[in-house]
């Protein structure tokens, strides 16, 4: 199976530093050991160093490249700030920022405190714009070109029930994304998001489907495709789009969800629960009062 396999030639990011918030577990994990593979230089954040240190020693193992790790809140702009510095200090440079550090759960949105809604806004959207921003100031400073990746999801303009702060969260980020690559684009600056479908982590997943939920609901069954996706899939495509391969891609929101949001967005979607037997039911009664 080719989606399972590396994409990018060897070396497609060579002497690239790439700083990934997030970057310890999950998507942003997957992300980064991809990005050592092709010759990154990777930084990688997060809020528990024991975390961040197993992930490093495990990339070099695999890649042998070289991953810096650095302990951050993203909801402190004033940390954001020394990490940007403390990496450019160590690497002498930064090309690429990939905003993945995120935080959500599941609840009826009549529960929730204005804390909860803070506690997923400030990682999600706040985080998202510090780090933003001094990847621009720097970039614009230095006259050097850079890109930023940002992971949305499908709901950041669909909208979802029982996830309001993070689809509001997320919308705020799809706005950033758009909005910069207009504005930032003079300055060599690219902007581009991905928004996945099921990508099965175990602590996004735990926090979305706790407990007896996990039993009862199965991702694959919302996606046409009938599966989840694959880490190496969102790789790939990250790897895409902030190589020098994507440099006319600006902007841009790449969905990777196998269907499941058009699937959903269809109002007669759910006949695909019909048998066979109930179609042939319907067509003989269509036939029967055609005309009438």
């Amino acid at each position: 199976m080719k989606y399972l396999e590396p994409m990018l030639r060897d070396g497609a990011l060579s002497d690239k530093v790439i700083i990934i918030t997030g970057g310890g577990t999950g998507l942003g994990k997957a992300m980064a050991s991809y990005f050592s593979e092709l010759g990154a230089k990777i930084a990688i954040c997060g809020r528990t160093a024991e975390v961040l240190k197993a992930t490093a020693e495990e990339i070099f193992q695999k890649t042998g490249g070289e991953v810096f790790t650095i302990t951050c809140d993203v909801r402190e702009p004033a940390r954001v700030k020394e990490v940007w510095e403390e990496v450019v200090a160590h690497f002498g440079w930064i090309d690429i920022l990939v905003n993945n550090a995120a935080g959500n759960f599941i609840s009826p949105t009549e529960r929730l405190s204005s804390r909860a809604f803070d506690a997923v806004i400030d990682i999600v959207l706040k985080g998202s714009v510090y780090f933003t921003l001094e990847a621009g100031k720097y970039w614009i400073a230095e006259k050097r070109s850079g890109s930023v990746l940002n992971i949305v999801t499908t709901y950041a303009w669909t909208g979802s029930g029982y996830v309001v702060p993070s689809a509001c969260a997320k919308a705020g980020v799809l706005g950033l994304t758009r909005s910069l690559a207009v504005e930032w684009s003079k300055y060599g600056i690219r902007s581009n998001a991905i928004a996945p479908g099921p990508f099965p982590t175990k602590g996004a997943w735990k926090r979305l489907l706790p407990g007896p939920i996990a039993d009862k609901f199965d991702a694959a069954m919302k996606v046409p495709l009938k599966r989840v996706g694959e880490m190496q899939e969102l790789a790939n495509l990250a790897a895409y789009l902030v190589s020098d391969y994507a440099a006319y891609v600006n902007g841009e929101v790449v969905t990777i969800d196998g269907g499941e949001w058009l699937k959903g967005a269809g109002e007669f979607n759910h006949l695909d629960e019909l048998t066979a037997d109930t179609w042939n039911e319907i067509e003989d009664f269509v036939r029967k009062n055609r005309g009438k």
